[in-house]
């Protein structure tokens, strides 16, 4: 009961983190449950997933009833994550039908390795807006969803990084805040909307494919619900005020710690 209620408070101020940052849960509760809680990887990323999922769908929703999502965004990019999650979560089956593998290190490995890249570029690219504002970087074509050759780079782009999450339940959406902000530029209202409405689909999926797996630990994603849902909700409410920058060069810095010592870990 005791570590319940730590776990649902820890999840509530990573909530929180997530409503005023838009810093991606998975990137923080995973090492949480390996580090804090010391579960297994294979059972952190499952319950991860599944527990991020109710808080990326009720964002969803709510940004749809906004009107704040770019539906084609998401249709073409989902079109690709879901069966590039599937995928992986497929690749996770073969994998622990190979008995001399220990699928935890290996995991615990990728885990640590998408964190510590998703957050270096993110973390650089904050610094670049931050102290080099008026500095001109080459940018990336904007993808024309009108066309098939738009469409099927934006279905391509999905396919990848979706078997990234399915195998690691990392960064469902701060990868692919990072790819809207480069490929389809949207204004910022839109970005976030479609960004967690993408996540909510992408997620929805890999939930169900890590429930095939058995490694979901429900005494796990009950307390992480029950913390992080209203977390998110009082972070979003939060967020006009907060001062942005400082909070994510913050959390930036301390997720390239714990990623390094995921990456790292023997």
């Amino acid at each position: 009961m005791t570590s319940a209620l730590l776990l649902a408070s820890l999840s509530f101020v990573v909530g929180t983190i997530v409503g005023l940052t838009g810093i991606g849960g998975a990137s923080l509760i995973t090492p949480m449950l390996i580090f804090g809680f010391q579960v297994p990887v294979a059972v952190a990323v499952s319950s991860d997933v599944v527990a991020a999922t109710l808080m990326k769908v009720v964002g969803g929703w709510k940004h749809w009833q906004q009107k704040t999502v770019d539906l084609q965004v998401v249709k073409w990019l989902a079109l690709g994550s879901v069966p590039g999650s599937l995928t992986g979560v497929a690749v996770l089956h073969l994998l622990r039908g190979i008995e001399l593998l220990n699928l935890d290190a290996l995991l615990l490995h990728l885990v640590g390795f998408t964190i510590l890249l998703v957050t270096f570029v993110a973390l650089v690219q904050l610094l670049l807006l931050t102290f080099a504002p008026n500095l001109k970087l080459p940018e990336l074509p904007k993808l024309d969803l009108d066309t098939w050759r738009g469409r099927s780079l934006a279905v391509a782009i999905g396919l990848s990084l979706g078997c990234v999450v399915g195998l690691t339940s990392v960064s469902s959406g701060s990868m692919f805040a990072l790819v809207i902000i480069a490929f389809f530029q949207l204004d910022t209202r839109k970005l976030v909307g479609t960004d967690i409405t993408q996540a909510a689909i992408l997620l929805l999926f890999t939930s169900l494919g890590h429930l095939t797996l058995g490694t979901v630990d429900w005494s796990l994603v009950f307390p992480i619900w029950l913390g992080s849902v209203p977390g998110v909700l009082l972070g979003a409410k939060l967020c006009k005020i907060a001062p942005q920058k400082p909070l994510r060069f913050v959390i930036y810095a301390i997720l390239v710690m714990v990623s390094w010592k995921l990456a790292n870990q023997a």
